[in-house]
């Protein structure tokens, strides 16, 4: 029995020396928790990727620099990467469980209004900070001081491309084809056509046909606005969408343009359309042919990662990390207690004047959005996005 209380003696004194030279168990580390909820699987899986790589380059270059500096001390960041599977009710389970679960201290995501605009009811109940940024349907941070975003809104784009097609063509009927189903496009679509009909009149949308998600036979909607008189269509629809429609219209004798939205600007969109797409035009958030500075740095340094030039989301989603990482750096410090340190994120967001971003410059307003310009951007023949001339608002 004195050998063994002897031999706990000894154990218990090399245990406490060791403690005392850091040889024990240490505090665990510090660590900022980011949630992403985007699309990896789904209908829109090019935005889901987009997003994914974006984020995980400026983790990269967080993770070079020994951590997150806030107010001198590093931090390590992980991200938490959830695939909502481009459906409402995931999105927001996804962020169900970012924020109850995993305790992260800001969302970025998700992209598409669909599910931004329920997912940032979730974040908003739960007083988590949320920056979607590609989301433009104005009820994603409608009423919801928690939700931002880093894209200009569909009131805003609406009347951009309206316009821009009247000064650019000169036309005076305009034929729409939507997703009624779906929150961004329905909503751009009214805004569009509320636009077109305050330059020219009540009649002048002469035809304004819709579709329901998942539908891919769109002929009969084609023939009608061929038939109704209208000089182009306006057709804001996610990239897999607007490869059919133009392949369809062309096959039906269209042979007028056919202009879009930002969510034409999927990397995807030339490899499913091709020849279809080349010529036309669409209303985006920056344009890659041609780009300069830090614009040209992120593109050159993306396309040598994954092999493609970047399309607007992934330019987006890396604008929304430096915006979160700078409202996280000017909080000053990190206390440990998550309801704290999330009002904190959230009121620096709200802070943010003058931000330059590789998308524009933007300061947001006390609604959560940015005040920033949009690009029209043609497509070459070479398939290429080209910048072709820079709208901004009054």
């Amino acid at each position: 029995m004195k050998k063994i209380i002897v031999g706990l003696v000894t154990a218990l004194l090399v245990l406490a020396v060791l403690s005392g030279c850091g040889g024990g168990a240490s505090a665990p580390e510090a660590v900022i928790k980011i949630g992403i909820n985007a699309p990896i699987t789904g209908d829109i899986p090019k935005v889901g990727e987009g997003t994914k790589f974006a984020a995980e380059m400026w983790l990269e270059d967080i993770n070079g620099a020994g951590g997150l500096d806030v107010g001198g001390t590093k931090y390590k960041v992980e991200l938490v990467i959830e695939d909502n599977e481009a459906k409402a009710e995931s999105a927001t389970k996804v962020n169900t469980k970012l924020i109850t679960q995993d305790e992260v201290l800001v969302i970025v995501g998700p992209q598409s209004s669909k599910q931004a605009v329920p997912a940032g009811g979730v974040a908003n109940d739960n007083k988590t900070p949320m920056v979607s940024p590609w989301s433009t349907n104005p009820n994603t941070t409608l009423d919801r001081p928690w939700v931002f975003r880093t894209p200009f809104l569909d009131p805003f784009q609406g009347p951009v491309i309206a316009n821009f097609v009247t000064e650019e063509f000169g036309y005076t009927k305009a034929g729409v084809l939507y997703d009624v189903a779906s929150d961004y496009p329905k909503g751009l679509a009214e805004f569009f056509k509320k636009g077109w009909e305050d330059v020219h009149g009540a009649d002048s949308v002469v035809a304004y046909e819709s579709f329901t998600t998942k539908d891919t036979d769109f002929s009969a909607q084609l023939t009608k606005i061929k038939e109704s008189g209208a000089e182009f269509i306006f057709a804001p629809q996610y990239y897999n969408e607007v490869a059919l429609i133009a392949q369809q219209a062309h096959e039906l004798g269209w042979d007028a343009p056919i202009v879009g939205s930002d969510s034409w600007g999927s990397a995807e969109l030339m490899n499913l359309c091709g020849d279809d797409c080349k010529g036309l035009f669409f209303s985006t958030h920056y344009a890659a042919a041609g780009a300069t500075g830090a614009t040209k740095e992120y593109i050159d340094r993306y396309n040598e990662k994954h092999g493609y030039v970047p399309d607007d989301v992934g330019a987006l989603t890396w604008d929304t990390m430096l915006i979160v990482q700078k409202a996280i750096q000017d909080c000053g410090a990190i206390t440990g207690d998550i309801a704290k340190d999330r009002q904190c994120v959230r009121d620096s967001l709200a802070k943010i004047k003058n931000f330059k971003g590789i998308t524009g410059e933007m300061t947001f307003t006390e609604e959560g959005d940015p005040i920033k310009c949009a690009v029209i951007v043609k497509i070459s023949d070479a398939g290429e996005f080209e910048f072709y001339k820079s709208v901004c608002p009054e």
